[in-house]
């Protein structure tokens, strides 16, 4: 049976503000590197640059929204993707 494809993706979490509600952070994958901006209080979510991003932005949100009050700036986190790009 042939292992099933994955990516390992790579989250730095740069800024957490809880004033404005926000958590600023890069997300690196493969040769992909993306910055993203999530905005918990509307649950908005906006990833740069377009190029790839529809790789890394449902497994990103879905990240984001199971543990967002468990990050912290200046962290690292690992999330494992069911594809491999």
């Amino acid at each position: 049976m042939l292992p099933k494809p994955e990516t390992i993706a790579n989250i730095s979490v740069k800024e957490y503000c809880f004033s404005k509600k926000q958590i600023k952070g890069v997300v690196e994958a493969s040769e992909f590197k993306w910055t993203f901006t999530w905005s918990f209080n509307i649950g908005l979510l906006l990833v740069n640059p377009p190029l790839g991003r529809a790789l890394i932005e449902d497994a990103l949100l879905r990240f984001l929204l199971k543990k967002d009050y468990q990050l912290e700036a200046g962290n690292e986190y690992k999330l494992t993707i069911s594809a491999k790009f």
